[in-house]
């Protein structure tokens, strides 16, 4: 089944629906697009119906404006789920998505049954960060492709490089086809993004945290005084793994996501 579109502002939105039953919402990250998710999704549509969505300015959806806050995106998503008449889901984001996530559980709680933090924090960037979120639009502004070129291979463990060169050839390829504009009003998103750790704090549904100890996008000591955070809170700590495991740890990480969502939607 191929992309389906709404409206958003006045962009398109691009959204893939598939299965049946309790619905599982799974977002991408920064340069990818809901095909990071082919793979999980042809198991997990047998069980749950499923919704992965192109962010603004990444797959098939169109930019919106000159940044692209978390909050907007969680409006997207919300969208997205008005339209489809769905009133409950467990909601998982790789990265960037799980920025997104946890703006959408901040505005929108009463959607969630479990939350999934795939590669992804609750923290700000830091003030280092940010200038070199800055640094980096202006390389972009130049030459996106250096950039992306240079990114993607740093997003997987070292020993894993040589292992997955056609994955990482493959994300190159997709990411290249992001128009600038996307690219630049996401890292401008980024950049500005709220501390949400007070979200992980109040949160009442179970939460789900994947980390790769050798992941320099979302440090595993990072992600480690969050586990605590939650009321509920499981994690699948991954050694060798960097922040892409729904590849380098493709059977874990599907499995474990398989069964906390099955957990949190038995009822």
């Amino acid at each position: 089944m191929g992309k389906e579109k709404i409206k958003f502002r006045d962009a398109n939105i691009a959204f893939k629906l598939s299965g049946k039953g309790n619905t599982l919402v799974l977002l991408h990250g920064f340069l990818e697009s809901t095909l990071i998710w082919n793979g999980f999704v042809s198991v997990l549509e047998k069980h749950f119906q499923v919704v992965c969505i192109d962010l603004p300015g990444h797959g098939e959806s169109d930019c919106i404006g000159y940044v692209h806050e978390m909050e907007m995106n969680a409006e997207v998503v919300f969208t997205v789920l008005k339209h489809l008449q769905i009133k409950t889901c467990v909601m998982a984001g790789h990265s960037m998505g799980g920025y997104v996530t946890l703006a959408f559980a901040e505005k929108y709680s009463e959607f969630l049954q479990g939350v999934c933090l795939f590669h992804s924090t609750a923290l700000p960037d830091s003030e280092e960060k940010r200038r070199d979120r800055d640094r980096t639009i202006n390389l972009v502004k130049k030459d996106a492709m250096t950039f992306i070129r240079a990114v993607i291979p740093n997003l997987f463990a070292p020993v894993n490089k040589e292992k997955y060169k056609a994955e990482i050839d493959e994300l190159i390829a997709r990411a290249s086809q992001m128009p600038t504009q996307g690219i630049i009003a996401t890292l401008e998103g980024m950049k500005i993004r709220k501390d949400r750790t007070s979200v992980l704090k109040k949160i009442n549904v179970p939460v789900l945290i994947i980390a790769g100890k050798q992941d320099t996008a979302v440090t595993f000591e990072s992600l480690l005084p969050q586990l605590a955070l939650p009321k509920h809170c499981e994690s699948l700590i991954l050694d060798n793994v960097g922040h892409t495991g729904f590849i380098e740890a493709n059977e874990q990480t599907l499995n474990v996501l398989f069964n906390f969502a099955k957990s949190c939607l038995k009822n």
